[in-house]
């Protein structure tokens, strides 16, 4: 007879289960036909579907309605917003945090390139809890001045979790007249998030990261904005964006960014304490390990480094164990690379490719972080003896 196997999903920060509420909205959605351009009855009622799920999201993001840009995700999103408003502005200047995400670095790297246009690019320095400094950017646009089009410092770290003021970053690049761009795909729907209050040009998000389905996402974008499009058809969502728009898609994502809001506060102290909780348990059973991080940060994240361990060998290791998690953006895994935002720190390669990111979501339980707890011991130990072996074997060969 065969067991279930039982799995302790510990890797919310790359996408979290959809919630029923999403589930539900999506399944009632998809069973209406009607494209959300199209002037007959169907199509209007698409429209209306399209139209409310953005006022939901408007409400609960303080912005308007108008500035509600529909996209396939996260991705999208950053690498609009980057080319977008780099390329429509008259400065030659780009300067991103050296943590952000690969969909802002890459898309800053191709604006260097001669195709993107050979934007002079500034990867801004991080601090040891990953974020930028308000004084990195007030330097930074006190030189350049109106040569400065765009700054991209993401709100919370997607592999450590680390919250930025970016507001106050924001400040002195809006008053060079750059735009500014906040990747804030990890801290919707976990922590409050006000577009108007930050007082960026744009802002990120994914529906996947909170509950909704995989394949949507939006782009805040101040109305104000110049932002030229990097994809062309029928001129859908500002003529920013063509494409008919997922009518299911953006309707779940509004369900479920409505349930994770109104649940917000309670799941914040749920999940920090059980954050800590795992931290504290690893801190204690397992020798040598750090944490990473600190500071202001999700209530859901933690990274923490096993010295003499191979991050990738932890992670099979705990997944025969039914415990699963990551070395951080699922983006990059299977890339034997140390983590780019560690280095960024100050973590030295061999501490940032030791490193793992449990995070933690609303399907979370104490059963699960007990469980993890109680398998990072021995996987630690495995793999550091996998880890001597490995370094005895290429001593000896040499």
């Amino acid at each position: 007879m065969r067991t279930t196997r039982t799995v302790h999903y510990l890797d919310h920060a790359a996408t979290t289960p959809m919630r029923p509420a999403a589930v539900a909205a999506y399944a009632e959605a998809a069973s209406t036909v009607g494209n959300a351009s199209s002037l007959h009855g169907s199509g209007r009622r698409a429209r209306r579907r399209v139209e409310e799920a953005r006022e939901l999201l408007a409400h609960h993001l303080g912005c308007r309605p108008s500035e509600v840009v529909f996209t396939s995700g996260g991705t999208e999103a950053d690498n609009l917003a980057v080319l977008g408003l780099a390329t429509a502005a008259a400065g030659d200047v780009v300067a991103v945090s050296a943590a952000e995400h690969h969909s802002v670095l890459d898309a800053a790297e191709h604006l260097s390139s001669e195709r993107g246009g050979r934007k002079d690019v500034r990867v801004l320095p991080v601090d040891d809890r990953g974020v930028v400094r308000p004084d990195t950017v007030r330097e930074l646009s006190e030189n350049l001045g109106p040569r400065l089009a765009l700054v991209a410092t993401m709100l919370a770290n997607n592999e450590i979790g680390s919250i930025t003021d970016v507001a106050a970053v924001a400040e002195p690049a809006l008053s060079a007249g750059a735009a500014v761009h906040t990747d804030a795909v990890q801290a919707v729907g976990h922590i409050p998030v006000n577009f108007e209050a930050l007082g960026v040009t744009s802002l990120s998000l994914s529906a996947h990261k909170f509950g909704g389905p995989l394949g949507v996402g939006a782009l805040l974008l101040d109305r104000g904005a110049e932002c030229r499009p990097i994809g062309f058809g029928g001129g859908q969502e500002r003529d920013l964006r063509s494409g008919s728009v997922d009518v299911p898609g953006v309707v779940a994502m509004a369900a479920a960014l409505d349930e994770a809001v109104r649940e917000m506060e309670s799941e914040a102290q749920r999940l920090a304490a059980l954050r800590d909780r795992l931290v504290e348990g690893v801190l204690e059973t397992v020798p040598g390990v750090i944490g990473n991080g600190g500071g202001q940060r999700l209530p859901g994240i933690a990274n923490l480094t096993f010295p003499g361990c191979s991050g990738e060998s932890l992670i099979l290791l705990l997944d025969a164990a039914g415990i699963e998690c990551s070395t951080g953006s699922a983006c990059t895994a299977g890339v034997a690379e140390p983590s780019h935002v560690l280095l960024a720190t100050g973590a030295d390669e061999a501490a940032a490719r030791s490193s793992l990111r449990l995070s933690l979501g609303y399907t979370t339980t104490e059963s699960d972080v007990d469980e993890a707890i109680a398998a990072l011991g021995p996987a630690a130990e495995r793999a550091r003896v996998a880890g001597l072996g490995l370094s005895g074997a290429g001593a000896s060969a040499s």
